[in-house]
């Protein structure tokens, strides 16, 4: 999805952090607009978009999507970056983002867990969600709801 392609996504609430239908929260708060989409790299080194952008202004709050752990939070590269593990070892990564919760701090879906800092490949006004399962990137939407399902053709 090209970064013109704005989509603004339903949670289904309009309330801060609501749970979507996969069952996590939006890390920011209504209106959710994905600015750019998960596009699954060919294989785990070709260029991709390992995650989602959503639409975010500096300085906003960022809340956790799930029940987890601080797994990291510090700078990479020029930017900072806060991740989370659950207690599936699902990693939730979320950047430009000033952690304000501690390393190994326990959180639960929907606390504040820091706010939308500067930096980034989306500057200005954008957080990067990315997700990792067995460590494989994940479309974030399979656990925010707002996936296509795949249909399957017949060949010919």
């Amino acid at each position: 999805m090209p970064a013109s392609d704005a989509v603004a996504v339903s949670s289904g609430a309009d309330q801060p952090a609501a749970h979507a239908a996969g069952g996590w929260s939006w890390p920011l708060d209504p209106p959710h607009h994905i600015l750019t989409g998960f596009q699954a790299p060919q294989t785990r080194y070709s260029a991709g978009h390992r995650g989602i952008d959503l639409e975010a202004s500096t300085g906003a709050a960022v809340h956790a999507p799930s029940d987890a752990e601080v797994y990291f939070a510090g700078t990479v590269v020029d930017r900072p970056v806060l991740t989370l593990q659950t207690s599936a070892g699902v990693l939730i990564s979320m950047e430009p983002v000033v952690g304000s919760v501690a390393l190994h701090t326990l959180v639960r879906a929907g606390d504040v867990v820091g706010a939308v800092g500067s930096g980034g490949h989306c500057e200005p006004g954008c957080v990067h969600l990315g997700v990792r399962v067995a460590g494989e990137y994940v479309s974030p939407l399979l656990f925010l709801g707002g996936a296509q399902r795949a249909i399957l053709l017949p060949l010919g």
